[in-house]
């Protein structure tokens, strides 16, 4: 019998801790609790968690310095941020770090587990294509690694699965709108941003530019891969 995927669930405040931990096992999954930043990424190198649901205001390490060191060791494991902000400075930030969605306090809890599910479906995927290969590019998405030029790209999930869905799709634009829904995979109805500074943090570890395709931004409209027919 499988083992149940492990959520490591990161906040101080232990009335909010314990109820995603019961909507998180009630949905076959384990839940693991830290009520700490530091406790939180001792727990997180000793249990080798899936997933991880992460509050930035956190006691001894916030939930910024927790998610950079997670991402400085593995660059694929999801991360969704808790934060009781709504500015857009903060969401970005944690995009930025590697974070891979956010909830904002307060939040009804379903939504926050119609979240996790929907990336846990892309992570930990029943079917679909593992890998594409382009000129200079190979990505294994069951894996979640990607070679440019002959060197991995160290990329947080999110990325990944972008530059993955428009190499799958080549030559096809998408607005942000439909890549938010692509690859966040429900009715997103935070800022489309979102995508712009993924794809600026793509295009920065891409580094040289391929001469066979290019990540190309279509004005006004979205992003798309294009590839060179000949």
């Amino acid at each position: 019998m499988q083992k149940p995927l492990k959520v490591l669930i990161v906040e101080d405040d232990p009335n909010i801790s314990d109820l995603i931990s019961l909507y998180i096992e009630k949905e076959g999954l384990c839940a693991i609790c830290a009520e700490d930043g530091e406790m939180g990424l001792s727990l997180y190198f000793d249990k080798n968690p899936d997933f991880i649901i992460l509050d930035i205001m956190l006691p001894e390490m916030d939930g910024w310095e927790v998610c950079k060191e997670v991402r400085r060791d593995n660059p694929s494991v999801p991360i969704i941020m808790l934060t009781g902000k709504g500015e857009s400075y903060d969401k970005i930030r944690g995009l930025d770090i590697g974070a891979d969605d956010y909830v904002v306090k307060p939040f009804d809890p379903n939504e926050l587990i119609a979240r996790v599910k929907a990336i846990l479906r892309r992570t930990h995927p029943i079917n679909r294509r593992e890998s594409i290969s382009l000129p200079d590019l190979n990505i294994n998405i069951s894996e979640y690694k990607a070679f440019y030029k002959d060197k991995e790209l160290m990329m947080p999930p999110k990325e990944m699965e972008i530059l993955y869905f428009l190499a799958l799709n080549p030559n096809q634009v998408f607005t942000r709108q439909q890549l938010l829904d692509k690859i966040w995979g429900y009715d997103y109805d935070g800022d489309p941003r979102t995508i712009d500074v993924h794809i600026k943090r793509i295009r920065e570890k891409l580094e040289e530019e391929s001469t066979s395709w290019a990540l190309k931004t279509i004005r006004g409209i979205g992003y798309k891969l294009e590839v060179n027919k000949h």
